[in-house]
């Protein structure tokens, strides 16, 4: 072989050497030039028959992207229960709860059941809105079910045996009542509680009610227990925002509530009147139900429709009944008829055979036998002798008698109604 060949071929062969590490240089900076995360083109990437293309791949969906639930609004209920002639209410908010009256104390019964129904065995607040026996009874059944939090009445003090036996039970779980005071604020789950009342001094009990304004997103409810007028002109005094959508009718819908200034005040969607079928003071009374009427207000009565329920998503209410009635709910009870008077029973006289001992208060409520006690209990009355009404001595009622009308009464409540009275609708004795 010639010299000059392989020469030639060695040539050739670096040539060839230098051209392939060119192109391999190339293509590292193509590939260098690919974004993170980006793929060089290859035939698996031929998209099938009937798929879309998507060229550009989208960023991966957050947590919060991948699902947008529903806001959660809070449930929210009342409980106006049929206690007769006296109030109760179960305030729910959150898995919170709120108990504001009980009652008489043969509800207390009815209040235990409810709540054990419900499974409600703990009441965050318990307000007892005056000592009254129609609206502090049956709370002692509640308390008996529930333990509490937290116990708000105008007084701490009061000598009925009904309101011992609450006071009693809260002793039981250590809990003291509180005093609240106009302005107070507090929280039952995303509720907010206002107390407005009592303003100030007071002469009677009635006027001394605790008032709750209870507001839950755009809705909310007045609760007045059984302020008369004299507390309903100073909650106006005051000037708080008395406007809701629902009216808890002040002292069962007696004449001496819901003036029709401080309705106009309220300015209620929607009222509620907690009253006994048959009651001997004519309550819901006829001047109320016209005005409620005139006013535009829908009605609800547990007289005619049993336990009221009211719910709210925070922007309406609803109501449900635990019974239909074809009775318009504006409709006058009637004037109660009195019995013919019968002379008066010497106070030294016992007309139940009894020597006049009190049973002692039991140890569970037992509604029939706290009710018998309350009634064989005796106290001092004043009997108006021409319009047949007895009173409580402090009754402002009483400075207005003709002396030559009055007459002051040793006994029993049940004897002076077997006398031919009625109670007074200010005093409530």
């Amino acid at each position: 072989m010639r010299r000059g060949g392989w020469g030639g071929t060695i040539l050739v062969i670096v040539l060839v050497l230098v051209l392939l590490l060119s192109l391999s240089s190339v293509f590292s900076e193509h590939e260098a030039d690919l974004l993170p995360g980006q793929e060089r083109w290859s035939p698996q990437m031929v998209p099938e028959p009937g798929k879309e293309t998507n060229t550009k791949e989208e960023p991966a969906a957050s947590d919060a992207e991948k699902e947008e639930p529903e806001e959660e609004r809070a449930d929210f209920e009342i409980h106006f229960l049929d206690v007769g002639q006296g109030d109760a209410a179960l305030v729910l908010c959150d898995g919170h709860a709120m108990m504001i009256d009980g009652g008489k104390a043969a509800d207390s019964q009815l209040t235990y059941a409810y709540l054990a129904q419900r499974e409600i065995d703990h009441l965050d607040y318990v307000v007892c809105t005056h000592p009254h026996d129609d609206h502090a009874g049956g709370l002692a059944g509640a308390l008996n079910y529930a333990t509490a939090d937290v116990a708000l009445c105008p007084v701490t003090e009061y000598d009925t045996v009904a309101f011992r036996n609450f006071t009693k039970y809260l002793d039981r779980q250590g809990v003291a009542l509180t005093v609240p005071a106009a302005g107070d604020v507090f929280r039952l789950g995303s509720a907010e509680v206002t107390v407005l009342g009592p303003t100030g001094e007071y002469e009677i009990v009635n006027d001394g009610c605790i008032v709750l304004k209870i507001e839950y997103g755009e809705t909310s409810f007045l609760f007045t227990a059984d302020a008369e007028l004299g507390e309903e002109q100073a909650l106006l005094a005051a000037g708080g925002d008395l406007r809701s959508t629902v009216l808890k009718v002040g002292h069962h819908g007696g004449e001496t509530s819901t003036s029709e200034e401080f309705l106009r005040a309220v300015a209620p969607e929607y009222a509620v009147i907690s009253v006994g079928k048959n009651n001997g003071y004519g309550h819901p009374s006829e001047g109320v139900l016209g005005r409620l009427k005139d006013a535009g207000v829908e009605l609800y009565r547990t007289d005619l429709q049993g336990t009221v329920i009211c719910t709210s998503d925070g922007k309406a209410v609803t109501f449900r009944t635990e019974r239909k009635t074809d009775k318009d709910s504006f409709e006058h009870p009637g004037v109660m008829i009195l019995p013919e008077p019968v002379d008066p029973v010497d106070p030294g006289e016992k007309t139940d055979g009894t020597d006049g001992e009190v049973a002692p208060e039991p140890d569970q409520p037992n509604g029939t036998e706290e009710e018998k006690t309350v009634q064989e209990r005796t106290y001092t009355y004043i009997l108006n002798t021409n319009t047949y009404v007895f009173h409580e001595p402090y009754c402002p009622s009483v400075s207005q008698m003709s002396e030559k009308n009055k007459q002051v009464y040793e006994g029993t409540r049940d004897e002076i109604i077997a006398m031919g009275f009625r109670p007074c609708e200010r005093c409530y004795p």
